[in-house]
């Protein structure tokens, strides 16, 4: 599943990027989302709701997108569960309190993440065309 408002903050201009560190912006993500939205941003997601998927969210930093939410799950321990090697999991400082060398190591790593899940979904896309055009293919040999 894509995240629309991932993609959309992921184009922007680099000088915006780095606003996904704040809990603030990702916190502004969440319009007419049914829990308490706090923690889900302090966790690192970012609200990317869909037709089908409103309760989709997407992590900034590692990508990796989880819905299904219940009242009582706690955001933190389900995004260590689904993606325990996330490294903003693992910051220990606010990201305001990072010094540059710090947040240009981070935000590599976050980058790094960007383009392996680009990479992922346009393998899926493909194989999904080319097997589109395999059974084309097939229908008019046969």
């Amino acid at each position: 599943m894509k995240c629309p408002r991932a993609a959309t903050a992921a184009r922007r201009a680099p000088a915006c990027e780095w606003q996904l560190y704040l809990s603030e912006t990702r916190l502004a993500t969440y319009r007419s989302w049914p829990f308490t939205e706090g923690c889900m941003a302090e966790a690192g997601f970012i609200h990317c709701p869909s037709e089908n998927g409103p309760d989709v969210v997407q992590c900034f930093f590692c990508f990796k997108e989880l819905e299904g939410w219940e009242p009582e799950d706690d955001p933190l321990d389900e995004h260590r569960k689904h993606s325990s090697g996330c490294a903003f999991l693992s910051l220990r400082k606010n990201p305001v309190d990072l010094t540059l060398q710090e947040f240009l190591k981070l935000d590599k790593e976050r980058t790094r993440n960007m383009i392996k899940k680009q990479i992922s979904q346009k393998v899926t896309e493909f194989k999904e065309e080319s097997e589109r055009a395999r059974r084309d293919i097939e229908k008019l040999v046969s």
